[in-house]
């Protein structure tokens, strides 16, 4: 069979059952471009920047578990990219990083944006793919994409020499018959975890994003040891929260008091899918209760941050039945316990919506309320910053892949582009993007996406006129901000020039019309601007943990100097 390399790569996606792919054309990959528009399956999207490209690809997956792709020019578009494939890299998310090359069938040297792209990418992808014939794209695009898929998913990138779209190749649509290697399940290891299990008073769970695929798994494993569940902040809503042994996402310093209770009395934490990772921990402000089992897919992961009793690197899914079936009987209730961890939730929350009525809107009757508006299908996009950590604790999922957020690049810009991925992806589920409005400012341009695709988004921009995760820390640790004030700017304005609707919600008694109201604007097809008059007054316990778990960690002499400097400041300034 005889077809131009546009032809062959756009097959491959489509064998691959990409659907979508973000970028911006060049000279170097139009060839791509016009046989793109031929696909009846593969959607092309334009974006403002190349950065919303792989934050897009990036949202995609995380909504629906269906692969995306950053179509990049050379240089320069993937190095605009680079921040959300390091953020892909970083939080476990496949994406096929689709560039392009300079031609490689001639003599000349100082050719257009020609820079060592494979070494730019290689620190941050699974790997990178160069095919130096035609021959060679179909198979070249399915195998990046299976490794892709494979054990601890991730991006890979893939580069096209120029001349590869320019010419007509002879070519065998044929999928490679290589095999990825995935980590399997050892039999003696789950026995072994299952007697110290049984042996255990007090179990404890401790879930990630790892365990996407395992939620039935997680919930009956729950069950069976009457054991409370805590998540990582990506593993949100791989056990339902709702659940009476829902926790908390951590257990540590970061977790309401309740929490550290309840966790400090177990005496076995069985971790699936996490990497106890710096963000994940609260600036690894938990540790293991009692003796620590710990489960995934990815070697690394196990015995880095903590020695685990039982290491075992297997999928969640089969790890997880088998150890169910050979758990036996299930244990009886804990019903003190469960009223234990209801209580707390309620006086939680009862904390927070004590600060409902003032002048600005709070955060937690904001989530709430989105969250009755937009119901369980909704999905919500977060930015690295305060507005994740809020997120993080005061929605409550019943499933996976409704919050979407930068976690361990912790990348901020990724909210708005994350969501119209996401919308893009699956677009009967409401998707909220929860915008900083300094981290707004780094991709907000992509509400022209929004509109020119008809994607009907709804961005919250969170406006508290500061950095504010940044602005706490320095206040709290420093008693002084520097460099993280937000310059007014005019949301209305920027609205009306992207042509997209706009709305204000200036305080609680807001909240409810101004959200029903983007609602309907959003079904029309249509995105819409919601400016939050935002009160950040009372801070996370993310926020106090973190600060807590690094002051407690610092030599004596040195956390007297920090606190000496802060106190000192607080009376001459």
């Amino acid at each position: 069979m005889k077809l131009t390399g546009g032809a062959i790569v756009t097959r491959a996606l489509e064998d691959e059952g990409i659907e979508l792919t973000f970028g911006i054309p060049g000279t170097h990959n139009i060839e791509l471009y016009d046989a793109l528009s031929e696909s009846s399956t593969v959607r092309t999207v334009l974006v403002t920047d190349e950065q919303s490209a792989s934050f897009m690809a990036d949202g995609a997956w995380r909504a629906t578990g269906r692969m995306a792709c950053a179509n990049l020019v050379p240089g320069a578009g993937l190095t605009h990219a680079m921040s959300g494939v390091a953020e892909a890299f970083m939080d476990n998310v496949p994406m096929l990083v689709l560039g392009c090359g300079v031609r490689r069938d001639l003599r000349w040297a100082f050719q257009l944006h020609d820079v060592d792209q494979g070494s730019i990418a290689r620190p941050v992808v699974k790997g990178t793919f160069r095919p130096g014939t035609g021959a060679e794209l179909y198979g070249t695009i399915r195998e990046a994409c299976r490794l892709a898929r494979s054990g601890a998913p991730g991006p890979v990138f893939v580069e096209v020499p120029v001349n590869l779209y320019l010419f007509t190749h002879d070519v065998e649509l044929r999928q490679p018959d290589t095999d990825v290697e995935t980590p399997g399940v050892y039999g003696t290891l789950l026995q072994e975890a299952a007697e110290l299990i049984r042996g255990a008073a007090r179990p404890l769970l401790y879930v990630g994003a790892g365990a996407l695929g395992a939620t039935q798994d997680v919930l009956r494993l729950a069950e069976l040891l009457d054991a409370p569940v805590s998540t990582t902040i990506q593993g949100k809503g791989v056990f339902p929260e709702e659940h009476p042994l829902f926790l908390w996402p951590g257990f540590g310093h970061t977790a309401p008091k309740f929490v550290r209770k309840i966790a400090d009395q177990c005496d076995v934490t069985i971790a699936v899918g996490c990497r106890f990772s710096e963000v994940g921990t609260g600036s690894y402000a938990l540790e293991p209760k009692g003796t620590l089992i710990h489960i995934d897919i990815d070697p690394l992961a196990l015995n880095r941050n903590f020695e685990a009793e039982i290491a075992i690197a297997a999928d969640a899914h089969q790890a997880l039945a088998s150890l169910i079936e050979l758990l036996g009987a299930p244990r009886g209730r804990d019903e003190a316990r469960r009223e234990r961890i209801l209580t707390g939730h309620a006086d939680v929350w009862e904390g927070w919506l004590a600060d409902v009525g003032g002048e600005r809107v709070t955060p937690a009757h904001l989530l709430r309320t989105a969250q009755r508006v937009f119901g369980p299908k909704a999905v919500y996009t977060a930015d690295s910053g305060n507005g994740t950590f809020l997120a993080m604790e005061c929605l409550r999922l019943a499933a996976p892949r409704h919050f979407l957020a930068p976690v361990d690049y912790s990348c901020m810009g990724y909210s708005v582009p994350a969501a119209l991925g996401a919308k893009l992806a699956d677009p009967e589920a409401p998707v909220i993007a929860l915008a900083g409005d300094g981290a707004f400012l780094m991709t907000g341009l992509e509400l022209l996406t929004a509109v020119q695709e008809g994607i009907g988004a709804i961005v919250l921009v969170l406006r508290d006129g500061e950095l504010a995760q940044i602005s706490q820390f320095q206040s709290t640790a420093m008693n002084r901000k520097v460099a993280s004030a937000v310059h007014d700017y005019e949301l209305e304005h920027f609205a009306a020039a992207m042509h997209a609707p706009y709305l204000r919600i200036h305080n609680d008694d807001m909240v409810e019309t101004i959200l029903r109201e983007a609602d309907e604007v959003a079904r029309s097809g249509r995105p819409v601007l919601v400016e939050v008059d935002i009160d950040y007054a009372r801070k996370t316990f993310f926020t106090k943990g973190v600060v807590k778990a690094n002051l407690h960690r610092l030599p004596l002499p040195d956390r007297a100097r920090f606190i000496g400097r802060a106190v000192m400041r607080k009376f001459t300034e």
